[in-house]
């Protein structure tokens, strides 16, 4: 695996470890690593090994968001081109094979709220907040509006991002922003034990699964039943179906093969 500047890579099959290296920014996300994480991201996708990806946050938090630094005095094409790079960024999260599932030790607000509610599922401390402050700012979190309805519906949305007041990960969970809270010295061991759950099934079966989820959760239900079933029908002739199936009714464990 490639060094990056702003990322840690532990690439063990079968889960891989995505950490951002900006503390002292507070994982801020840079064009830089925003940029990075799709270079990474892209790459984990390619190897079928690898079953499972981890993202975290080194330091104080997992991220505050966009590098506001670099939103001072520019330009309508240099704004686009930042949030374009976003948009890149949690689209690609979606559309690789593997689930990607946040650690989040700290905050997480703005677009690394935004980042959260784009990954696959998310584990967080007891201690991690969670918020949509760019109404405080003057900068209404448009971009993060689009992953967090989609996590947490309309009204709990609207809430956190007309009054920018955080919310703890005791209602992020009830809210459905993340699946579980962990102690802070259990959190790597409750994320690392939800992935490698993921990583025991098929691959094959798992990256059909995750595509077709995202594919049906904005249609109408018979549209949605429609596209459904066909994959269903496709993913039921695979190799690793065929077996899964074999190995169930023969009470045995199934061997995998990725086809």
């Amino acid at each position: 695996m490639k060094q990056y500047e702003c990322l840690l890579v532990e690439a063990d099959a079968p889960i891989a470890i995505v950490t951002m290296n900006r503390p002292d920014r507070r994982n801020a996300l840079s064009l830089a690593l925003m940029e990075e994480l799709i270079d990474c991201f892209r790459e984990l996708g390619k190897p079928p090994e690898i079953r499972a990806i981890i993202l975290a946050g080194n330091g104080p938090a997992f991220s505050a968001g966009h590098d506001l630094s670099e939103l001072i005095d520019r330009g309508i094409g240099d704004y686009r081109h930042v949030f374009d790079v976003c948009t890149e960024l949690m689209t690609l999260i979606q559309s690789i094979p593997q689930p990607v599932i946040a650690e989040v030790n700290g905050i997480a607000t703005a677009a690394g709220c935004q980042l959260v509610a784009t990954c696959d599922l998310a584990v967080a401390t007891e201690e991690s907040k969670f918020a949509t402050p760019g109404v405080r700012i003057g900068l209404f979190c448009t971009t993060p509006m689009v992953a967090l309805t989609r996590a947490i519906g309309r009204k709990r949305a609207l809430e956190m991002l007309l009054t920018g007041t955080p919310i703890d990960a005791r209602t992020a969970m009830e809210w459905g922003l993340v699946n579980q809270v962990a102690h802070d010295n259990e959190l790597r061991k409750a994320t690392y034990t939800l992935a490698q759950r993921i990583a025991e099934a098929s691959s094959l079966t798992v990256s059909i699964g995750k595509q077709a989820f995202y594919a049906q959760i904005d249609l109408d239900q018979p549209k949605a039943y429609a596209y459904a079933k066909e994959v269903m029908s496709m993913n039921a002739m695979a190799e690793d179906a065929q077996e899964g199936m074999g190995a169930f009714l023969e009470k045995r464990k199934p061997c995998w093969r990725g086809r």
